[in-house]
């Protein structure tokens, strides 16, 4: 297993010194944030260290040598919108840039690309999953054809009011995915897994890295701090950043130990990048370069 990070936390460096310091810490790979060049769409969102829309293969051939020279590696393109959006216009540019991603993930050879299913908050899971399916059996047929994977994280981008009701991200539970991997039977098609989601929905992270082990493209090592005297108060229906909190791996409640464990006896030996949000380690480059090493210091008690 190779230890890396999330490129979104460098919000404001250049590609080269985001590798500079990520290497410099001693991570061996980086998930390389791709957002469309522009405004963030939201926090840790909007972050864009390759812009794949633009890639040659002189910037490719540069920026594969630059990673190889700092001892790293890319363990995938990361973006993360909503694809299946009640707004037409907002799901069709998300898709346009998917699309972008695959052809710059397989001109890198990376061959992987994060992201969401994403969800149309006014429709039900049922009818979400007919609208994934139809939406994504083209995407994923074009990936398969480049020869890219692509991995669906299991946030359920709900969490303010904003994104009330459901979400905007269907792929959330053992369950649906399921459903979506009988619907959707792409080999290239599996999980960009982060355990923290699971804290507070109350659901086993460690049950799903056996029951999906071949569905794991990517690891995410994200913490939630799951404040139960907020939750007594409040109950799962309130927003769930009434009663959890994004923290720094080791500093919330996912059982790192047991977590990595499963990985490494199901026999998981692919990438494993840290996502750092956590309000706690904002407002500076300073304080940004000291989450992203005390979670390099604190990872390394279990992949080494």
């Amino acid at each position: 297993m190779k230890l890396g990070i999330l490129s979104a936390i460098y919000e404001g460096y250049t590609f080269e010194e985001m590798i500079d310091h990520a290497s410099r810490v001693g991570y061996e790979c980086v998930e390389v944030a791709c957002w469309p060049q522009g405004k963030a769409e939201r926090r840790y969102a909007g972050v864009s260290h390759i812009d794949v829309e633009n890639l040659d293969d002189a910037k490719a051939e540069y920026i594969l040598d630059y990673v190889k020279k700092h001892g790293m590696e890319i363990s995938a393109l990361g973006y993360y919108p909503n694809p299946l959006d009640s707004d037409k216009d907002k799901a069709e540019a998300a898709i346009r840039h998917i699309y972008a991603c695959i052809d710059a993930s397989a001109k890198l050879g990376v061959n992987l690309v994060n992201t969401f299913i994403g969800r149309d908050q006014h429709k039900t899971a049922e009818e979400n999953i007919a609208l994934a399916v139809k939406v994504w059996d083209p995407v994923l047929k074009y990936a398969k054809s480049k020869g890219v994977r692509i991995g669906i994280e299991n946030c359920p981008m709900l969490f303010g009011p904003d994104q009330w009701p459901g979400g905007q991200n269907i792929f959330t539970s053992p369950v649906i995915w399921k459903e979506m991997f009988e619907k959707l039977p792409y080999d290239n098609f599996g999980l960009n897994f982060d355990p923290s989601h699971f804290i507070w929905q109350g659901m086993d992270y460690v049950k799903a890295v056996w029951d999906f082990k071949d569905r794991l493209f990517h690891i995410h090592f994200k913490d939630i701090k799951l404040h139960p005297d907020k939750l007594a108060l409040c109950g799962v229906m309130a927003y769930p950043l009434d009663y959890m909190t994004p923290k720094l791996p080791g500093l919330g409640d996912v059982d790192w130990g047991a977590f990595v464990s499963a990985l490494t006896e199901c026999g998981y030996n692919g990438y494993a990048c840290v996502e750092i949000e956590d309000k706690a380690y904002e407002g500076s480059r300073e304080r940004v370069e000291a989450s992203v090493e005390v979670t390099y210091r604190y990872m390394r008690n279990f992949v080494i």
